[in-house]
C-alpha cells in the first residue's frame, strides 16, 4: 500500500512538476491570466517573480488585439485597482494615443482624472476620464503639435499637466478649464539664440522646478540655476543656485569633463535647510 500510494502521489504531481520546470509552457499559461492574478503570483517564488517581470513576458502580452486590451489604475498602497473603460473612438483612438497622465492629489479630492491626448487626422484631441463619473469626455479643444513633444518628461502640478519646456514647445493643459496654455520660459531659455533644452523638470512638495541645460565649457558657466514656477503660472524665478566650482573641488575627477553630470531630483524638505538636490556624475550619486 505504501508503494502504491507513493506511485499515485508521484503520478498526480508529475504534470505540475512538468509545468513548473518548463518556463516556455509556464509563460504561455501566465499570459492568459488577468493582471490581478499576475500581481499576486509574483510573490509565489523568486523564480516566478523573475519570470513575471521579464521583458519577454511583457512583450508577449502585447501580442493580443488592441481591441481586447484593458487599462488599469493601480494603487500600490492599498493594492486596489480600477478598470478604465475604452476611449471614445475605439480602436483608432487607442492606436493614436500620444499621452495618458494621472491627475490626482490626495489632499484635494479622493477622485482622480486621466488626461489622454491622441491624434485625429492632422489634429490632437483631448479626452478626460473622471473616476467620479466613470466616463470619458471629449474636450472641445484641438491643437497642432509635434508628436515628439509628447515624448518629453511630464509633470502634474497645480491642477494642470506640464511638459518639460523647450525653446520650440512649452505648453501646459489646465484640466478643470479644459484649456491648453503656453508656459512662460525662464530668461536664460527665452533669451538664448540656441535651442536650449531642459536638464531637469519636476515637482516637490507643491513646487514646480526647472533647470535648463548648461552651456559648453568655453562659456565658463560657473552657476547652475534652479528655477521655480510662480503659483499663478506667470513666470519663473531663480530659487536656488549651485556653484559648480565647489562641486569640482569636491570631486576632482570632474575636472576632466566638468559639465558631464545629470540632475536626478530636486527634493524640498519640510524646512528650507532640509532641501537638497541629487546629481549623478560618472559612477557616483551626489547629494548637494
Amino acid at each position: 500500500m505504501v508503494k502504491t500510494r507513493s506511485k499515485i502521489s508521484k503520478t498526480l504531481n508529475a504534470p505540475g512538476a512538468l509545468v513548473g520546470s518548463n518556463d516556455d509552457l509556464l509563460t504561455e499559461i501566465l499570459l492568459r491570466l488577468p493582471v490581478t492574478s499576475i500581481l499576486r503570483f509574483k510573490s509565489v517564488s523568486k523564480h516566478w517573480h523573475s519570470l513575471l517581470s521579464h521583458s519577454h513576458l511583457t512583450q508577449s502580452s502585447h501580442r493580443g488585439s488592441l481591441e481586447s486590451r484593458k487599462y488599469f489604475v493601480f494603487n500600490p498602497t492599498t493594492k486596489q485597482f480600477a478598470v478604465i473603460p475604452s476611449l471614445h473612438g475605439g480602436l483608432k483612438a487607442r492606436q493614436s494615443i500620444l499621452h495618458i497622465g494621472l491627475a490626482f492629489h490626495p489632499t484635494d479630492c479622493v477622485h482622480y482624472k486621466l488626461v489622454c491626448i491622441h491624434q485625429v487626422k492632422d489634429l490632437l484631441q483631448v479626452q478626460i476620464y473622471s473616476s467620479d463619473t466613470g466616463k470619458w469626455n471629449i474636450c472641445p479643444v484641438t491643437f497642432h503639435s509635434s508628436w515628439l513633444f509628447f515624448q518629453q518628461q511630464r509633470v502634474y502640478w497645480n491642477g494642470a499637466f506640464y511638459w518639460a519646456p523647450s525653446y520650440h514647445n512649452h505648453l501646459y493643459f489646465k484640466i478643470e478649464d479644459e484649456q491648453l496654455q503656453t508656459l512662460p520660459l525662464p530668461l536664460e531659455m527665452a533669451a538664448s539664440i540656441s535651442s536650449r533644452t531642459t536638464m531637469y523638470f519636476g515637482e516637490s512638495r507643491g513646487h514646480l522646478h526647472l533647470i535648463v541645460d548648461v552651456d559648453y565649457p568655453e562659456t565658463s558657466l560657473n552657476t547652475l540655476n534652479v528655477h521655480e514656477m510662480l503659483s499663478n503660472h506667470s513666470g519663473w524665478f531663480v530659487k536656488y543656485q549651485i556653484h559648480l566650482p565647489e562641486l569640482w573641488d569636491a570631486f576632482p575627477e570632474m575636472t576632466v569633463s566638468p559639465y558631464d553630470f545629470k540632475v536626478v531630483d530636486v527634493v524640498r524638505g519640510e524646512k528650507e535647510e532640509d532641501t537638497f538636490m541629487v546629481l549623478i556624475i560618472p559612477r557616483i550619486f551626489i547629494r548637494c
